[in-house]
């Protein structure tokens, strides 16, 4: 196995993406396969409970390269939607009554039809997510003023902040990402962002460092807003907590540390079945750089796409067939159905 430091090629590079799964396959045999625990908890097939969300990634160029990060996204990544695609999308949402778009990347901000997208969803009258890494406000003088553009088009921004200490937060996203991280939370804080009534939601991520599963949300909120706001003036609404899927290179960690074995014991010794009734793939839909269609941004990430008897295109958009789907799973979804859940959204219980 190359080192997780050393390795610089994307895993999109297929070869080394199915050394890596024919190894954790090797290391898992013993594992009970995830749809077992669905069937004993009456969820299998699993099945959309309705469309509420298009998570849209616009591409896996990133200005960081994080080591937790299940896209591998990175300065060298070249894969982008092209703003046909995007109007493929636009077309199949103005179909829907699907009320909020969310925006990923890589940095999605760094797609240079980024901010024609926003513009197009927010005149459909649908609410934006943007996750945005925040080191990207601060990066370029280009970018500076996005503070104001998401406030200009009432954009929820969700933000990674691992934690509210220095240390920590480089460790995990690289050195000085948490002074460019405050600067840029204190220039969302200034146009209104995490201000009580200002109507503008800033939301920030809790991803664990390392292979454990993470701690109570409420708990963790509590005192990331006590610590941030009294060490640097910095309010927002909420912290949302994401358990750490293995995929991609926090897959690579994990094998390369001998930690897989244990983590999946625990994700599996933690399984929750109201978890599994509420995870986000049953009201979401993912839409890859290409258009390609998946359950979710970690299927897509690991070429999952959605089953053949749906569209697997936006372009083929249906969104009858793609209600009735049954939902493709494997060994990664234990991740979002531990404890109390896991989502793009936080903790689902």
């Amino acid at each position: 196995m190359k080192s997780l430091h050393a390795r610089q090629a994307p895993l999109a590079d297929t070869g080394y993406q199915l050394a890596v799964l024919s190894q954790a396959e090797a290391a898992g045999a013993h594992f009970p396969a995830f749809a077992h625990k669905l069937r004993e908890s009456g969820l299998l097939p699993l099945r959309p409970t309705g469309l509420a969300v298009m998570q849209i990634n616009v591409g896996k160029m990133c200005n960081q390269t994080c080591r937790h990060c299940h896209v591998d996204a990175g300065p060298d990544r070249t894969e982008i939607m092209t703003r046909e695609t995007m109007q493929l999308c636009l077309d199949a949402l103005a179909q829907t009554d699907i009320p909020v778009v969310d925006l990923t990347g890589g940095a999605p901000e760094m797609n240079p039809d980024f901010r024609w997208l926003v513009e197009q969803i927010s005149a459909l009258g649908r609410e934006t997510i943007v996750r945005c890494n925040l080191t990207i406000i601060v990066a370029n003088k280009k970018y500076h003023d996005l503070p104001e553009f998401f406030a200009q088009h009432r954009v929820r921004v969700v933000s990674s902040l691992p934690h509210f200490s220095a240390g920590r937060t480089d460790a995990q996203r690289g050195e000085g990402v948490f002074e460019r991280s405050i600067r840029a939370l204190k220039m969302l804080n200034a146009v209104g962002y995490g201000v009580e009534g200002s109507g503008l939601s800033l939301d920030l991520v809790y991803n664990p460092a390392g292979a454990f599963m993470p701690g109570s949300q409420a708990s963790l909120e509590r005192e990331f807003k006590q610590r941030l706001g009294r060490e640097y003036g910095i309010v927002f609404n909420s912290l949302l907590t994401i358990t750490n899927l293995p995929v991609s290179r926090f897959m690579e960690y994990l094998l390369e540390t001998g930690n897989y074995e244990s983590y999946m014991e625990k994700l599996i010794a933690a399984y929750n079945p109201v978890a599994a009734a509420n995870v986000m793939c049953r009201s979401t839909l993912s839409i890859g750089w290409d258009g390609q269609l998946y359950d979710c941004d970690f299927n897509q990430q690991l070429d999952l796409l959605v089953a053949s008897t749906a569209p697997q295109h936006i372009r083929d958009f249906n969104e009858a067939a793609l209600s009735e789907r049954s939902i493709v799973i494997n060994q990664h979804c234990y991740g979002c159905t531990a404890g109390a859940g896991s989502s793009c959204g936080g903790a689902t219980t």
